[in-house]
């Protein structure tokens, strides 16, 4: 029997020309390349110019995206954008994209997701919904972050570990059977009894941060040896309740497509699956965490370079403030 199946069309990323290397970070605070490169594996970071704001990287990403699938913007019936560095408190960054993608007089629907770094997983679950329920046939979904205003430069513990991007894809609805490609299944969770491990230190009703960042709102906390023990755990039970929900086998997952937070966290993951890291899709060491825009980031670098190829399985997973977590597999 037929049936409603969202399906990836096309991918698109962006990363902005600047990159901070450790050696210039170890010129900023007490640090060095080997220190930051043995406990994160992290080289090299892109941090967006002074006039780069969180739409404009979701919009060139976007048009990438829209250009490899080989449609108009204006045949979009909806945009979300997962972000937690939005351009302002209000209007939507997805409606700001919306209009630089020059689609502002359309009735599409267009709104944010915050769930941290698992809200490209969030945004995903929510598009497989509206085109599964047949509100939605074709959606761009966005994860665009500039994480860099958000950083204290001064404390090496944080600084040392985020990046700035951007990552799409659109979502088409396909009335296919089951064993054709597309979005099988999304599994998303969160558990607010442990916000305090990883935030930032200040918000709008909170009031003015003690720290005050670039934007305002506070810099990034984080408790980084109780993140890593709740992300490892987190993720190891997201990959069982993916596998388990399909009947599948750990062998049976060609790719894995990460967060890229940490390697020691990707590693963890890749060994329940147990995976070798050369089936896993890194691109930490060159992007650091880009939060919100890493997976659909490295998505978009491996079916790119030809990695990912039609038939294959792919795991998509991450870990995020909340905390948040999710995955997302995929018959490419």
């Amino acid at each position: 029997m037929s049936q409603i199946i969202p399906k990836i069309i096309g991918t698109g990323s962006y990363l902005p020309e600047k990159r901070l290397s450790n050696y210039d970070l170890a010129k900023m605070v007490n640090t060095t390349d080997e220190w930051i490169y043995t406990r994160t594996g992290i080289k090299e970071r892109h941090i967006a110019a002074k006039d780069e704001l969180t739409s404009d990287l979701a919009t060139i990403a976007a048009q990438k995206a829209i250009e490899a699938a080989g449609i108009e913007a204006s045949s979009l019936d909806m945009i979300l954008v997962a972000s937690c560095t939005n351009d302002l408190i209000f209007p939507a960054t997805a409606t700001i994209v919306q209009n630089k993608l020059g689609i502002s007089n359309s009735k599409i629907p267009a709104y944010d997701i915050s769930a941290a770094c698992s809200g490209f997983i969030f945004a995903i679950s929510s598009a497989e919904a509206y085109i599964r329920g047949g509100m939605a046939k074709r959606i761009l979904v966005i994860g665009a972050e500039t994480m860099s205003r958000i950083v204290d430069w001064n404390d090496r513990s944080t600084c040392i570990l985020f990046g700035d991007g951007a990552g799409a894809v659109i979502l088409e609805a396909s009335g296919k059977d089951g064993t054709e490609a597309g979005l099988i299944s999304t599994h998303i969770h969160s558990d607010g009894s442990h916000c305090s491990l990883l935030q930032t230190t200040g918000g709008v009703s909170q009031g003015p941060p003690h720290l005050k960042s670039g934007s305002g709102l506070g810099f990034v906390y984080m408790q980084g040896n109780e993140v890593y023990k709740q992300a490892v755990k987190a993720l190891g039970h997201i990959v069982e309740e993916t596998l388990e929900a399909n009947n599948l086998q750990r062998e049976q997952i060609d790719w894995l497509v990460p967060h890229q937070a940490n390697i020691r966290i990707i590693k963890s993951t890749a060994k329940r699956l147990d995976m070798g890291m050369d089936r896993v899709i890194l691109t930490v060491e060159q992007h650091g965490n880009t939060s919100a825009a890493s997976v659909p980031i490295a998505l978009d670098v491996a079916v790119r370079d030809g990695r990912i190829k039609p038939g294959q399985l792919i795991l998509l997973e991450a870990f995020g403030a909340g905390f948040t977590w999710g995955s997302a597999l995929i018959r490419w």
